[in-house]
């Protein structure tokens, strides 16, 4: 970290130009800002990146107050992990939401994970081990595949639904911003 650092300060001298610190998540936050039409403060964003899932009201830029914010494992990385789990290759994540669009709706419902109790937060490593669950005890087959599949990213999208819809009303802000 301090060797990029460096790096970074050596960079900016050389172009002539300032090295400004971003922090990771706030570079995701601010790029809907890059857009022809950006979206104005107030608002709560869902960010969803990676190793996170989180949600976040906007007051103004440098403004921010997090609203809720991944427990353990994040929607994308249960996404990679449950593909891996189901012999999908990598990366796991757009392989298994492909494969999802072949299965029925309804075959296999999973549970909405912290969606009957208060609170913003985020925690999908339950939900992955019920996929796992589903999976070996089922005959294995192609469809089956595709109908977990299909399940799993259904109760992936109606969680974070339900939780911007929950982050909107607690920050009193009509604009989700997804980043």
């Amino acid at each position: 970290r301090v060797v990029f650092q460096q790096r970074r300060q050596q960079m900016a001298w050389a172009l002539g130009v300032p090295a400004i610190a971003v922090h990771h998540m706030e570079g995701h936050l601010l790029a809907p800002l890059l857009e022809d039409d950006p979206p104005k403060p107030p608002f709560v964003a869902l960010l969803v990146s990676g190793g996170h899932s989180m949600l976040v009201e906007v007051k103004a830029i440098g403004q921010y107050h997090i609203l809720g914010d991944t427990l353990d494992d994040a929607a994308g990385e249960a996404f990679d992990k449950t593909a891996k789990l189901m012999g999908l290759p990598y990366p796991g994540g757009p392989a298994l939401a492909k494969l999802a669009e072949q299965g029925t709706s309804g075959a296999y419902r999973f549970s909405r994970p912290m969606t009957d109790r208060p609170g913003l937060d985020f925690s999908f490593s339950g939900l992955k081990t019920q996929v796992l669950l589903a999976w070996q005890k089922s005959d294995q087959s192609e469809q089956t595949r595709a109908d977990i599949a299909r399940g799993f990213e259904e109760a992936i999208v109606d969680t974070l639904v339900i939780k911007c819809r929950r982050a909107l009303d607690a920050a009193g802000a009509e604009r989700l911003v997804i980043a």
